[in-house]
Formats: structure tokens, C-alpha cells, sequence
């Protein structure tokens, strides 16, 4: 059950239409604008401007960044250009199962399958549980993790966010360059009209790239941050409930609230209906209920 669940995460991940829609239509706006305007696509083709910034920008943000956080903030690109699906249905499914069985037969009876669980943090929280870790020193102990894990991804959106500050900058020192460059030349006025309409790429590459591709991605990155220690306190929530007993509905509903998908369709519908497994569960386990 846990490792199916690991796939189909793993698989039901897609390309994030709305990345690409939003670099094509931003440079379609500019390219657009600048062919109205009668200039040419050659005009803001300059290859020693985009070295310039894309090289300084990049030797910036090494200095101020260490190694493994750089090398973890490019890896964290392909969450920008996908866009998961949303796991926090399925990952309710699974503790749903897992609260079912743990009330059937006692939460030491998940102790094989906590160990076949792909996801870290809920393989060591059900871990935790099954080894009858007192629940708060359960919560504070996987509450810690969430919060390293949040702040480490924090860094790497922090990296791209530093870059779209640096690139304008980078930007200007290329104007200021190209401008030197055409200092050299004042006797021949046209050559210095041609040259400070290329100096000033180099400003167009900085400040473009800064609005169009650093800082999006920083906030893109941040999105899907968010996202994950969702599904992290979702999944906390949902073992906290297991090892109290929760009937499997109750956790169910309780987990509900994290899915915003779920509870936008549960306002559309007239009334809420238990899944039909939820009430056989909750129909086999009423006597015990009772009992208790």
C-alpha cells in the first residue's frame, strides 16, 4: 500500500503549464512591443551583454552562497517546471488505512508496514508511534523536522531571489561598459548612437531576467515550500490521530480541512456522505465503541 502510494506521487507529476505560459507570453509582451515600436529581434540579440549579467550574476551569488546550498537551489528547479499533483487526497487515504488497521488490531501491528513506507517523514512518524513514543515528544520531535526541512528549502528559494537582486546590478555595470566602449569613438556620432543602444542590453538582460525568471522562481519555489510542509502537517495530524484512536471517519474529516480541493467540493454538495468504507468501519468498530 505505502509503496504504490510512493509511485503514484512520483508519477502523477506534470510539467507546470502555467511556468511556461507565463515566460512565453512575458517575452511575446517585450518582443511584441519592441516590433510595434519598428526595432528588430537583432537589436536585444547580444551575446557579449548576456555574458555579462548571466556570468556576473551567477559569480555574485556564489560568493555570497555556499556550495551545497547553490547546487540544492538548481536541483530545486524541476519542482518550478512541474507541477505535482495533489497528493494530500492520497496521503489521507493512507492514514485512513492505517488508523482502520491500527484500531482493528493495534498500532504494534504497523510496524511492518511503517517500515515499507517511501515517504521519510511518514515511515519515522509512524516509526515513532509503533514504538510507543509519548505523543508529545512525537509531535516536538516531528515538528523539528518539519521546520530544518522548511528552513533548508527556504535557502534555496533565497538563492534565486538573491540572483533577481543582483542581475539589475550586473546589468548596469554592462551599460556602463558598453558606454566606455563608445566614449572611444565620439568623432563618429552615428557608431555612438549604435553603441548606447547596445550598451543598454546589458540593462534589459539584467533587469528581464531578474522579473521574468529569478524572482518568479524564488516565489514559484516558495509556493510549492508551502505545499510540502502541508502535506508534512497533514501527515503529523494524521498519525497523532492513529495513535489516540481516532475513529478512521473522525480522522477523515479532521484531515479533510487541509484539502482545499476536498472542502470546495464538499461546499458544492449538499450534505456529506461517509465514504462507504468509512462506514463499514465505522459500523465493525461501534460495538468496541460501545464498549468503551
Amino acid at each position: 500500500m505505502a509503496q504504490n502510494y510512493g509511485k503514484r506521487r512520483n508519477s502523477a507529476r506534470t510539467l507546470d503549464p502555467a511556468t511556461f505560459l507565463g515566460i512565453v507570453l512575458a517575452l511575446a509582451g517585450i518582443v511584441g512591443g519592441l516590433l510595434l515600436e519598428k526595432g528588430k529581434i537583432q537589436d536585444i540579440l547580444q551575446g557579449t551583454a548576456a555574458m555579462i549579467v548571466l556570468g556576473g550574476t551567477l559569480g555574485a551569488v556564489l560568493v555570497t552562497t555556499p556550495m551545497p546550498v547553490f547546487l540544492r537551489a538548481v536541483g530545486a528547479l524541476r519542482e518550478i517546471l512541474s507541477a505535482p499533483a495533489n497528493v494530500l487526497s492520497d496521503r489521507i487515504d493512507v492514514l485512513v488505512q492505517f488508523a482502520t488497521r491500527a484500531r482493528k488490531n493495534g498500532i504494534v501491528s504497523l510496524e511492518d508496514e511503517a517500515l515499507e513506507v517511501e515517504d521519510p517523514f511518514l515511515r519515522k512518524a509512524l516509526g515513532l508511534a509503533v514504538d510507543g513514543t509519548d505523543l508529545q515528544e512525537l509531535k516536538k520531535m516531528m515538528e523539528i523536522d518539519i521546520s530544518i526541512a522548511e528552513q533548508d528549502d527556504e535557502a534555496s528559494a533565497k538563492v534565486w531571489e538573491a540572483a533577481g537582486g543582483y542581475a539589475p546590478t550586473i546589468g548596469i555595470i554592462g551599460a556602463v561598459m558598453g558606454l566606455i566602449q563608445v566614449m572611444k569613438h565620439l568623432e563618429d556620432i552615428n557608431e555612438v548612437g549604435h553603441g548606447i543602444a547596445v550598451a543598454f542590453v546589458a540593462t534589459v538582460y539584467g533587469v528581464g531576467s531578474a522579473n521574468i525568471l529569478f524572482l518568479p522562481a524564488a516565489q514559484k519555489l516558495r509556493a510549492r515550500i508551502r505545499n510540502a510542509v502541508m502535506l508534512k502537517e497533514l501527515t503529523l495530524e494524521g498519525v497523532v490521530g492513529i495513535v489516540e484512536g481516532l475513529n478512521p471517519t473522525l480522522i477523515r474529516l479532521k484531515l479533510s480541512s487541509f484539502d482545499q480541493e476536498a472542502a470546495t467540493a464538499r461546499r458544492g454538495a449538499r450534505g456529506f456522505a461517509p465514504r462507504a468504507e468509512d462506514r463499514e468501519h465505522t459500523a465493525a468498530q461501534s460495538p468496541a465503541a460501545a464498549g468503551d
